[in-house]
């Protein structure tokens, strides 16, 4: 399907809205100078647009198979695959000891985005291979590091993760994956694992898992998880691939999107693997990877939305239906409710796209400063980027089918792909609920700190441009000032009360932060231009949500349970 990158986009919003000067500003990325974002931005772009987007739909009309097995992926996606490596998209922020570009994040999120918007399917894959690396890089022995890093950056070798088994979802403690030291370093993995995205290809030399399972001195739960990574050909000490290990594809799911992506159930048969971190310290070594991922993940989300707006924007342009208002515009766009349709998708998906991009510069900037604020900045804005990414995916592609009528639930025009594909992301990397627990709990133990500074930022610009823009600015600061009093309000309940409200107070602060970037637009612009019209949009049509979804967080969780299991089956 057809796919034009939004350039412009990324510019503006680096440019003028998410500080990306910071970044570049700092000795460890002044590489990422003003013609060097340029030309990653441009050279990605044409990557997306002329190699990775023309294998969308053949990637969901011819899934990936497991015949003999062997993965065989969907047609084109070994040359597609080729592509991105021999571009070196796989390593944009590694570190260039072993090969990588050490560019920001940021840029890797814009680059990513692009790719995925194409072809989500194949960006998975790259995706993963992204967090492998950043985990062995902060977990790995320097002998791991050094053979496999480098394998990984050139894309000879594909990366995954393996955390799921049947019993063991969200539960990661509940897991029976074993782990028996074999007295030389390492170790004997056995059991099985599911929801294994690319656990296998057909285009790449070697796949290395990083696999969850216990040591026999391991204690229940988390606690006594460790992390091996256990490759699918065991390499010498050159990095040769040689025997095969003891691990096999067992079958590949039959999904409801993301059909060129196989997603494997892995078993392991006491398989050679290699401990990554310290025993027992599993959890803290899978989530620098699944942090990763979930930046990538809301980004993912994004890429749809993205996606799918343009689809059903040039699907609006052409279609004829009645008549409009607008002189000159006979086609159904002009029509005020897919009008209202339109300019919602596209607030929304600047809103997501400015909060990924500002969680990747808080990222760089703790990177590159060790800044404890710039730390906290990050992992507050992890989950919200996570689930606000994927949560405006899911919405933006459902309305997609809703722009094109009837023809929307016609598999040919492409519109119910994107919605198919985006569903599971509000699903894996911890579903949505756990992105919101996290945010009202872990997240929550500096007293709100992190979040209060944020929340100060937000009032400190509405106050500012009060003048310029007093409808707005008084509509954002006074979200920002309910959102303070939700958040105080939050930090004084009990866990579970916490809890109860956790995914209403997450999608409130999205949509105030997302507003405050709208204001922000609006303001570079400096004029009545088309970012003021749809920071509008945003301010005055969406942001009152905010009010309602806040109203859920003080009640507690003892409303819901005045529902029995009886009451709920009745």
């Amino acid at each position: 399907m057809p796919y034009n990158a939004p350039l412009t986009e990324y510019r503006f919003l680096l440019d003028h809205i998410v500080g990306f000067d910071q970044v570049a500003a700092t000795e460890t990325y002044a590489d990422a100078s003003p013609d060097t974002v340029e030309a990653i931005l441009s050279e990605a772009a044409k990557l997306a647009q002329t190699v990775l987007a023309p294998l969308q739909r053949p990637g969901d009309l011819h899934p990936a198979k497991l015949e003999n097995g062997v993965v065989r992926t969907s047609p084109g996606f070994a040359e597609g695959y080729r592509a991105i490596v021999e571009g070196g998209w796989v390593s944009i922020a590694a570190n260039p000891e072993f090969g990588g570009m050490g560019l920001p994040m940021t840029l890797t999120t814009a680059v990513n985005e692009m790719m995925g918007s194409a072809c989500l399917s194949l960006q998975l894959n790259p995706l993963m291979t992204q967090g492998q690396i950043e985990a062995l890089e902060h977990h790995a022995s320097d002998e791991i590091k050094a053979l496999y890093i480098p394998k990984l950056i050139s894309g000879e070798w594909c990366g995954t993760m393996n955390l799921t088994e049947a019993q063991a979802g969200s539960d990661v403690g509940a897991l029976r994956s074993k782990a028996e030291p074999n007295g030389n370093g390492t170790y004997d993995i056995t059991g099985q694992k599911i929801y294994i995205s690319w656990g296998d290809n057909d285009f790449s030399e070697n796949v290395c898992h990083l696999v969850l399972a216990r040591l026999p001195d391991g204690v229940a739960g988390t606690k006594g998880i460790s992390l091996f990574l256990v490759p699918k050909f065991i390499p010498d000490d050159q990095g040769n691939v040689g025997a095969a290990n003891s691990l096999s594809v067992v079958s590949l799911e039959h999904k409801m999107g993301l059909h060129g992506s196989p997603t494997a159930v892995m078993q392991y048969d006491g398989a050679t693997g290699w401990l990554i971190g310290e025993p027992h310290k599993g959890m803290a070594a899978m989530f620098t990877m699944m942090n990763n991922a979930r930046l990538g993940v809301g980004v993912q989300g994004i890429s749809v939305a993205e996606g799918a707006y343009q689809h059903a924007l040039a699907y609006a342009m052409e279609r004829k239906q009645g008549k409009t208002p607008m002189a000159g515009n006979d086609a159904i766009s002009g029509h005020a409710d897919v009008r209202r349709m339109l300019a919602t998708m596209k607030a929304e998906v600047f809103s997501a796209r400015a909060i990924a991009l500002a969680c990747a510069v808080a990222i760089d900037m703790a990177k590159a400063t060790g800044s404890p604020e710039w730390k906290a900045r990050a992992a507050l804005l992890t989950p919200i980027t996570k689930a606000f990414g994927t949560d405006t995916g899911i919405a933006v592609a459902d309305m997609g089918i809703q722009v094109h009528g009837g023809m929307g639930f016609i598999e040919e025009t492409g519109a119910a792909q994107y919605l198919r594909d985006v569903r599971v992301t509000a699903i894996y990397e911890g579903t949505n609920g756990i992105q919101a627990m996290d945010l009202v709990g872990r997240k929550m133990m500096d007293k709100g700190e992190a979040a209060f500074r944020l929340i100060e930022e937000i009032e400190s610009n509405a106050h500012g441009v009060r003048a310029q823009y007093p409808d707005m600015a008084a509509a954002v600061w006074d979200a920002a000032e309910s959102l303070r009093e939700a958040t105080e309000g939050l930090i004084a309940q009990e866990m579970n009360d916490r809890f109860a409200g956790a995914v209403a107070y997450q999608q409130a602060f999205a949509r105030v932060l997302g507003s405050h970037y709208h204001l922000c637009a609006a303001m570079a612009e400096g004029k009545d231009g088309p970012r003021t019209a749809l920071a509008r949009v945003a301010i005055k049509r969406l942001l009152p949500q905010h009010k309602a979804l806040l109203a859920q967080v003080s009640l507690g969780a003892e409303g819901l349970y005045a529902l029995s299991d009886a009451d709920l089956l009745a």
